[in-house]
């Protein structure tokens, strides 16, 4: 939930246009939608007028439509259709085709104008070939580049004019115009096909990916195997660009409810919750675009285009840009200088610091519960707290012979256990950047009574559990409490006999069953149950029309019948060839579960499960000749 709703400042509607892109040029006076009959140019000064109109004589609909980045050349914009782009000239209220750009053989998935020359422009396709066009020469593209693989995305660098980045499926691959024949860089950003792609303002390094997997990540391609951190969503996102103000990210997510808020403004410095919730759109928001600075004006002005055809201008003024500031210290001020302001404009509000407003104007609602002051803290800490705070809040601890302390001001908290004999006090710190990539800290304090290759023991699988979670910015405490019972109950089993101890069966089993088994593998410390099954077999067609397939040896055959489904994951893998699951059992077996086979913090070079442990090799039995 953010911190503020707002409603937005303009609202048109274009029922008749039922335009798939939108475009805004760069002096911020005009947007063009692209339908498939008309291009709608629309005066963003006076937006209620009637839009001019320029038509189209094709019958696929536009792609992508994008103005020159240039003033220059302000009065330019291409718009993709199928395997074409049409450049547009709009000048004096009337626009024409001024020339086409043709090379690609299969639909054109995106294009970009580059910040530095304004003739150039760069295309990608699915025909796996990314072209730079120089607008002079429109007869073949002046650069090729081939990615082997189709390109949903292509961007140019915002810092530096060689290079560009693509993105294929799940993949990001780095371009430099002055070395085409290969890829500078690969990216492996997500498992799932990635839907946006924005590099940073001000950083030639730093991009952000928006996925299908329901996350935002943000990367240093010169360290291409780790992300610099994670924006983790409960619905894929459509799109997520940098702001052009402090260091904030407007997210476009799917909603599962058309009605649903899907367009956040996020502060980069926290992605724990949105600063802002955009309020207004009745469907997706298929398009978002940033108006330049007027003159002697500190607002900016965000236009968006959703599928239920209205065109919007919401106003971003400097009191909601200060809480996308990149300096901690300044994001403390201006929340305070946020909640200071909300409380005296508008008496039907409550005190900020509760966390709790009513109102009926949706335009000036309260923070709600869990979003805090944070200015009611002390220095850059008071953001963990309330970090911790709402942590601790959704924890579920009712756990038996387990007391957990919590203390969000001192980032600690205290768990007292008692297992049978066993007497476990752990004290829990928390870093400043918790959970951004940062685990908490874990130390046996006394009276604990458990011997010191458990202590060790159980703080490795700790660290190992709460290393995890903060890479994927999740929550650790839980996970790591129930952890610690899970060590101490296998440990007191282990210990003291069946009729001892707090846990005993009211109908004890003879024979005594044997432990649950825990599966040990070489990928559990990956959490892979989301990872699907590797591919044994596939073909795709080349750059240069071949086909190009791999499968595996035909010596090679399935260790289960070809009736049963092949595992969904490699942890679901390992606990089939452990003898934890059947094939048809781990089909119906639940996530949870599977994750718990795939989480064991303790692994053994013995129990090493590959993908070859699915197939056995048929031995070839040579016939003797008699002479």
């Amino acid at each position: 939930m953010a911190a503020r709703w707002s409603s937005e400042n303009v609202v048109v509607e274009f029922r008749d246009a039922q335009a798939t892109a939108m475009s805004v040029d760069c002096l911020g006076s005009h947007a063009v939608l692209s339908g498939r009959r008309f291009l709608y140019l629309v005066n963003l000064e006076s937006p209620s007028e009637a839009p001019r109109k320029i038509g189209r004589q094709s019958k696929w609909d536009v792609g992508t439509v994008q103005w020159n980045r240039h003033r220059s050349e302000a009065h330019i914009f291409a718009a993709s259709s199928n395997q074409r782009v049409d450049l547009y000239s709009w000048r004096d209220g009337c626009g024409q085709t001024q020339s086409s750009l043709q090379g690609h053989t299969r639909v054109i998935s995106d294009l970009d104008w580059s910040w530095f020359e304004p003739e150039f422009l760069v295309t990608s396709s699915v025909d796996t070939y990314i072209y730079i066009w120089d607008t002079r020469d429109t007869r073949k593209p002046t650069v090729v580049l081939s990615a082997v693989a189709g390109a949903s995305q292509v961007k140019w660098n915002k810092k530096n004019q060689n290079l560009l980045a693509s993105s294929h499926d799940g993949d990001i691959r780095i371009w430099d115009r002055r070395k085409p024949n290969t890829a500078a860089e690969y990216v492996a950003a997500h498992l799932s096909k990635i839907h946006g792609l924005d590099w940073h303002p001000d950083n030639e390094f730093v991009l952000a990916t928006s996925s299908q997997d329901n996350s935002v990540r943000f990367w240093d391609f010169r360290q291409p195997r780790k992300y610099l951190s994670i924006l983790s969503c409960q619905v894929p996102v459509w799109k997520a660009r940098y702001t052009p103000f402090s260091s904030g990210l407007v997210t476009v997510m799917v909603p599962q409810l058309r009605r649903e808020n899907s367009l956040l403004l996020w502060s980069c410095m926290d992605l724990n919750s949105p600063v802002h919730a955009f309020v207004g759109h009745d469907d997706v928001v298929l398009e978002f675009q940033w108006r330049p600075q007027k003159e002697g004006s500190k607002d900016y002005q965000l236009v968006t285009w959703s599928r239920d055809q209205t065109l919007r201008i919401w106003r971003v003024d400097p009191q909601l840009q200060k809480l996308c500031v990149s300096d901690a210290d300044d994001l403390m001020e201006a929340m305070s200088f946020s909640m200071e302001t909300e409380k005296s404009s508008s008496s039907q509000e409550q005190d900020g610091h509760h966390g709790v407003g009513t109102s009926a104007d949706p335009d000036s609602l309260a923070p709600p519960a869990d979003v805090e002051d944070t200015a009611a803290g002390s220095g850059s800490g008071s953001g963990l707290a309330q970090t911790l705070q709402q942590e601790f809040s959704l924890v579920n601890l009712q756990i038996r012979n387990v007391n957990v302390e919590m203390d969000a001001l001192n980032h600690s908290c205290l768990v007292s256990a008692h297992f049978g004999s066993h007497q476990v006090r752990l004290l829990v710190k928390f870093p400043p950047q918790y959970p951004n990539n940062a685990p908490p800290t874990f130390q046996f304090d006394s009276p604990t009574t458990i011997s010191s290759s458990m202590k060790t023991k159980i703080q490795k699988i700790l660290r190992d559990t709460s290393l995890q979670k903060v890479k994927r910015n999740q929550n650790c405490l839980e996970p790591c409490v129930r952890q610690l019972v899970s060590c101490l109950e296998s440990d007191m089993i282990q210990e003291d006999s069946p009729s001892s101890g707090p846990f005993v069966l009211s109908n004890p089993v003879n024979p005594t069953l044997q432990p649950f088994p825990r599966v040990t593998n070489t990928y559990g410390s990956y959490q892979d149950a989301n990872i699907p099954f590797p591919r044994t077999s596939g073909a795709r067609f080349c750059g240069a029309g071949c086909l190009v397939y791999f499968t595996r040896p035909i010596s090679m055959h399935r260790s289960a019948p070809p009736t049963e489904p092949t595992p969904r994951s490699l942890s679901a893998l390992s606990a089939y060839h452990s003898g934890v699951l059947t094939p048809m059992k781990m089909r119906s077996e639940s996530q949870s579960t599977l994750r718990l086979y795939s989480s064991s913090p303790t692994r053994s070079d013995k129990d090493t499960v590959s993908i070859s442990s699915f197939y056995y090799k048929e031995r070839v039995r040579r016939r003797r000749c008699h002479h």
